[in-house]
């Protein structure tokens, strides 16, 4: 997973470059090529990226609920 996120990212970052080169001489294709290296890039491996992140995590550790707070306080009570 790690390494198809990277040949993403690599290919979204060359298909932009790509298309503001040829840009100049050809505007459609240049924006058509930015076009579909940003959509590559935000609606796959963003995605993607963020689901390989939040894997085996539990999400009730990085909430503000009631008992997190009082952690919190008991922790910052202790350091004093």
């Amino acid at each position: 997973m790690k390494h198809l996120l990277q040949i993403f990212v690599l290919i979204a970052i060359v298909g932009i470059f790509y298309g503001l080169y040829i840009k100049s001489e050809n505007p459609q294709s240049g924006h058509l090529y930015i076009g579909l290296s940003l959509v590559l890039l935000i609606f796959i491996t963003m995605p993607i990226f963020i689901f390989r992140r939040w894997k085996n995590k539990d999400v009730k550790d990085y909430m503000l609920t009631k008992e997190n707070i009082k952690k919190m306080r008991d922790f910052n009570d202790s350091k004093e």
